[in-house]
């Protein structure tokens, strides 16, 4: 038990969890941010080899601090980006404890307490940063007992050398999906299975559109205003360089969804069927919530309801990164400076501590590079 409590306990320390100690440390708060990963980078450091960002570097920094282009690329790579994210914490020198597994919070009086196998910390406030990479979606279909092959979802799949001569089924319609898809398309025999057929954005979008896209929507619902559509009315699949190659070359040939699995691969209802040594299921995630589970706020398929970042039923939670519900586009590098910006002043004012750094307080330094491109 650590004795004195805390002004705030960020629990994550990916993106989501720097981008609230970078503001919080701007305000002066006292705080730690728990992860539950050996080593800086969230889940970008668990990510498949070819995985590649939607934006340039300079559209895909966090507050305070641009990312540097990585030499030869335009769409800097996961190891990229994970080089950022370490150099990041170190910058703003963000007291991170890791690795701790938070497995509670609790109410504690005025106070919430955060339980882990490693110590209990006790805070006036808690932001939720855990992302959704440790909560892998499977389908129903993928529980059939009766297929004999390797089954994997995307946070196990790695590299095409891994599976190079084998046949291969990857189900998703997603970027993910299709980025797996055009990895594996010359070195497997590869199916590719989609719920709809795919749907690719136009070549020139990419993440900043996208988040374009995202700010103006939730803008217009939070007015009132008609729903203008989301990223979603323009397609689900970005068309990265190695994605728009494969389709280009006539690789990406989607088949509906088939309905179930045999021993030796899938049939669909019309009899058809297809081998496989290996399904990959690119079918999402879900919001890593459990540790919350002793507030009793999950409502609708899981979600805890939210203004803003704030937990309707707990005003001392807030909740950052886990999609345009916890704040728009959230779950992106650019995007989740706003939101944690917004946390963190409203923890500040739940506490009564005024929107500036407090006297003797650190600010952080590097402000000048580059936040006004993410900072809002």
């Amino acid at each position: 038990m650590n004795d004195a409590p805390l002004d705030v306990v960020v629990i994550g320390g990916g993106q989501a969890g720097l981008a609230a100690g970078y503001h919080l440390r701007r305000l002066g708060l006292d705080f730690v941010v728990l992860d539950a990963g050996s080593g800086p980078g969230g889940a970008w450091q668990h990510a498949w080899d070819s995985l590649h960002l939607f934006s340039p570097a300079a559209y895909s920094s966090l507050p305070g601090r641009l990312m540097p282009p990585q030499p030869g690329e335009t769409y800097p790579g996961a190891r990229h980006v994970v080089a950022y994210l370490t150099d990041y914490e170190q910058r703003y020198e963000l007291p991170l404890i890791r690795p701790v597994r938070v497995e509670a919070v609790r109410h504690d009086g005025e106070l919430l307490r955060v339980e882990a196998a490693t110590g209990t910390w006790r805070a006036r406030a808690v932001i939720s940063a855990t992302g959704t990479w440790g909560r892998p979606f499977l389908p129903a279909l993928a529980n059939g007992a009766e297929f004999r092959g390797q089954q994997l979802h995307t946070v196990d799949y790695r590299s095409p050398s891994d599976l190079t001569g084998r046949r291969v089924v990857v189900v998703g319609g997603g970027n993910s999906g299709a980025q797996i898809a055009a990895d594996l398309a010359a070195t497997t025999d590869l199916t590719w299975v989609t719920q709809r057929p795919p749907r690719f954005l136009p070549d020139d979008i990419d993440g900043r559109a996208l988040f374009d896209v995202a700010t103006v929507r939730r803008r217009a619902l939070d007015e009132g205003r008609t729903d203008p559509g989301g990223v979603g009315s323009l397609g689900d699949i970005v068309a990265v360089p190695p994605v728009r190659a494969a389709r280009d070359a006539g690789l990406l040939q989607a088949r509906p969804m088939f309905s179930r699995l045999t021993r030796t691969g899938v049939a669909w209802a019309d009899g058809t069927t297809a081998e496989a040594d290996t399904i990959i299921w690119c079918t999402g995630f879900r919001p890593a919530l459990s540790h919350l589970a002793p507030l009793g706020l999950r409502r609708t398929r899981g979600h805890i309801p939210t203004t803003g970042t704030q937990a309707q039923g707990e005003p001392r939670l807030h909740l950052l990164g886990y999609g345009d519900w916890t704040g728009p586009a959230s779950a992106t590098l650019i995007g989740v400076g706003r939101p944690a910006r917004d946390a963190a002043t409203a923890i500040a004012g739940l506490l009564g501590q005024d929107r500036g750094p407090r006297r003797g307080a650190r600010r952080p330094r590097g402000r000048a590079e580059g936040v006004r491109a993410t900072d809002g």
